[in-house]
């Protein structure tokens, strides 16, 4: 297929502990080993979540500066924040990486467009704090990207879209296999790029052992893949991934294997439109 494949590491996230895995980056400079070496392996983008030194998840300004300055001193690699946080976080909260300016500025930012069974939990996004959201993701002058866990989120981008506080065509990225949300299936995939809003671009992020298998799905639909420890902590059955970079590593492979190059942080830019804003 002509077009590059983006993959994009999912880091740190606000589930993951280090008692699942010690290979669980925590701190900027942890952080931003990983990203070096996601970058040699292969990804254009990072999907970046911070912690406290004791490994809480934290939506922290001056974390999120940390750990982008970090980055960013390493490699070239395009820097996408989470406005997601953890379950229970507030909107405040949940931005502290939009009040990043100048040179710190993220390059992208995730905007979750409805409310979705979390495991036991509730990942909450009722319709005024998403709106919130995407009119400081569009003042700060960066395009979301549209996080849905289930199709009618997509629905709502075309919604948010009418009201004029996001833009489209845009870039979703569909996250498959939550316990309580949308199953990661093959035909669920499909049903989601067909409803995409015409000319927009895809990500799909596969939970646990689906991660993988959906890379080579993605690569064989002309999409994209996000990977990473956020999202599973295994390399093969039972073998922890030593970092993020090796998730990268073996997603590159496999979308190799089927036909796709991979996508430079440059060439990402240019495919998801980051600077059409």
């Amino acid at each position: 297929m002509s077009n590059p494949m983006v993959i994009t590491a999912a880091m740190v996230g606000a589930e993951t502990t280090r008692e699942q895995t010690p290979y669980l980056p925590i701190t900027a400079e942890e952080i931003a080993e990983d990203a070096v070496k996601c970058r040699e392996a292969g990804a254009a983008m990072v999907h970046l979540h911070v912690r406290t030194p004791d490994g809480k998840p934290s939506q922290d300004t001056e974390l999120f500066r940390a750990a982008i300055r970090a980055i960013r001193k390493r490699t070239d690699i395009l820097i996408q924040v989470s406005t997601g946080g953890a379950v229970g976080m507030g909107v405040d909260e949940r931005c502290g990486g939009l009040r990043l300016t100048g040179e710190d500025r993220p390059d992208m930012a995730t905007l979750t467009t409805g409310t979705v069974n979390f495991g036991d939990e509730v990942f909450w996004n009722p319709r005024p704090l998403v709106r919130d959201i995407a009119r400081r993701i569009k003042a700060l002058g960066l395009r979301p990207e549209f996080e849905c866990f289930d199709v009618g989120m997509v629905d709502e981008a075309r919604a948010l879209a009418k009201e004029g506080v996001a833009d489209l065509p845009g870039h979703f990225d569909f996250v498959l296999g939550v316990p309580g949300a949308l199953t990661a299936r093959e035909d669920a995939l499909d049903f989601m790029i067909k409803s995409l809003p015409e000319g927009s671009t895809w990500t799909v992020a596969g939970v646990g052992r689906h991660q993988l298998p959906f890379v080579e799905l993605a690569a064989e639909r002309g999409g994209n893949a996000r990977v990473g420890l956020e999202d599973n902590i295994y390399v093969s059955k039972g073998v922890l991934a030593k970092g993020n970079w090796e998730l990268v590593a073996e997603a590159a492979k496999r979308a190799k294997a089927k036909g796709r190059t991979l996508a430079t942080p440059q060439e990402a830019r240019k495919l998801l439109r980051l600077d059409a804003v």
